[in-house]
């Protein structure tokens, strides 16, 4: 005679169980959809008008640590520095000669999430000079090292500016090997 094994039962899940599942779905959705942004962009990121390059003091500029061979001393005016709505943090930095003498200044824009960065403008002569159609370019494609530099010394933290302006300038001042 055959064994006739008995038919497992199936209970509807509980509410508590339904739930589980939904908030793991949820989850897994909202991570695809953070690593897809990652790997592709904010398709539906959209920048802020860059307002004018505010003014700087040279008295005020806070040092970025550069390698030891530069020939350029490069600083930020803490007060230029701004983070928008759009996640841009935007900054003025002045290159001056270690000799002295020449002073080049940039009003950039830098992009954390994107590791991007643009220059709106450049401060010779006396006065600013707009860059015309700027756009922006990775940090890895940068001729210089600087804005490199200032992003991860202090204005980002791994892909997102840092909580605020005063902790960025905290930083920069006492800068503080970090784990990330």
């Amino acid at each position: 005679m055959p064994t006739i094994l008995p038919r497992p039962t199936t209970r509807p899940p509980s509410p508590a169980s339904r739930a589980g599942r939904a908030l793991l779905l949820a989850c897994a959705l909202g991570a695809a959809g953070l690593a897809q942004a990652q790997l592709f962009g904010d398709v539906d990121w959209k920048e802020t008008e860059a307002p004018p390059p505010p003014a700087f003091d040279l008295n005020k500029l806070v040092p970025i640590t550069m390698p030891p061979y530069m020939t350029l001393k490069f600083g930020v005016d803490p007060a230029t520095i701004k983070i928008t709505g759009d996640g841009v943090v935007r900054y003025v930095v002045v290159a001056t000669h270690k000799e002295g003498g020449g002073l080049n200044a940039f009003y950039e824009g830098l992009r954390c999430a994107t590791a991007e960065y643009k220059s709106y403008a450049r401060f010779t002569n006396g006065a600013w000079d707009p860059t015309p159609a700027p756009e922006w370019k990775r940090l890895s494609e940068r001729n210089s090292i600087y804005t490199k530099a200032l992003a991860a010394q202090a204005l980002c933290r791994g892909d997102a500016p840092r909580a605020s302006v005063g902790e960025m300038i905290r930083v920069l001042k006492a800068p503080v090997r970090e784990v990330e």
